[in-house]
């Protein structure tokens, strides 16, 4: 990214940020550009052309029923989305995402033998930790709702025997790729047989659209398995570009997140408007 798109890219971040700390309380224009030290018109013009849409309507987007909003409006069955192509290696979020999955013995020995190389990362949705291996991204975790040890101890604890390795430049243009819908992003999952099959349905969700966990556990031939399927969601390490976040109760409760629900509120939003900008 270019200085200024870096810096806009953190500003706005910043700005999403207050945003969801009101809880869904509107903030006025002048009062977001000015806590940002911007003027309301320029702060409106790049805000609209980071998210896709006004702060205003990004507000909008962020009430406590949106999930039920999406679920009446948007729900996609997983079946109908893998028929035009959109399981496994698809498109997600404007790139091409590839990725290859570890095999049931490699994961069974807990990553020993791998060089996991990590680092810490700006997003949209907070402070992110992002690890890979030589093949691609194989964890992305939130940090603003847990803090920097815990989401290190969650994601490490899940290879025990891997070696890890502080080296941002090796995994941030992936991240680049992942956020900045630059370049490609390849991921490196790690997960056990069942896991990997939940994981590939989340691939068929497309970005703006939702499903529930009773449809995943359907989706992957396993349609009692509706607990199974969640705990799976749950344990997606590599958030956002396996959309995790997509997955809703029956009801269009929100469930859980891994991560915190506001971050999944705010992916939630982020991705509905967006959706809506690109079918105006």
């Amino acid at each position: 990214m270019q200085d200024d798109s870096a810096y806009h890219y953190r500003t706005i971040a910043r700005a999403l940020r207050m945003v969801e700390t009101e809880g869904g309380r509107a903030m006025q224009l002048e009062d977001l550009a000015a806590r940002l030290s911007m003027s309301p018109a320029h702060f409106q013009r790049v805000f609209s052309r980071w998210v896709g849409v006004s702060p205003k309507r990004y507000q909008q987007y962020l009430t406590l029923d949106l999930a039920r909003q999406l679920l009446a409006e948007r729900f996609t069955l997983l079946d109908t989305a893998a028929e035009a192509g959109l399981s496994g290696t698809g498109r997600l979020h404007d790139l091409f995402l590839a990725w290859e999955a570890m095999s049931p013995g490699e994961y069974a020995r807990g990553g020993e033998g791998l060089t996991i190389r990590y680092g810490w990362f700006p997003t949209p949705f907070g402070e992110a930790l992002a690890m890979g291996t030589d093949r691609g991204l194989c964890g992305l975790g939130f940090v603003d709702e847990c803090g920097r040890d815990a989401a290190m101890s969650d994601l490490c604890g899940r290879w025990p025997r891997a070696t890890f390795v502080e080296d941002r430049a090796a995994v941030a243009p992936w991240v680049e790729a992942a956020f900045a819908g630059k370049g490609e992003a390849r991921l490196h999952m790690i997960g056990a047989p069942f896991q990997i099959k939940v994981w590939e349905a989340l691939l068929a969700i497309p970005s703006g659209q939702v499903t529930t966990y009773s449809e995943l556990a359907r989706a992957i031939g396993h349609p009692t398995a509706v607990r199974a399927v969640g705990t799976a969601v749950g344990r997606n390490p590599v958030s956002w570009l396996i959309p995790c976040h997509r997955a809703l109760r029956k009801t269009g409760g929100l469930g859980g997140y891994h991560w915190g629900l506001p971050v999944k509120r705010a992916m939630l939003a982020w991705e509905a408007a967006r959706a809506e900008a690109k079918s105006a």
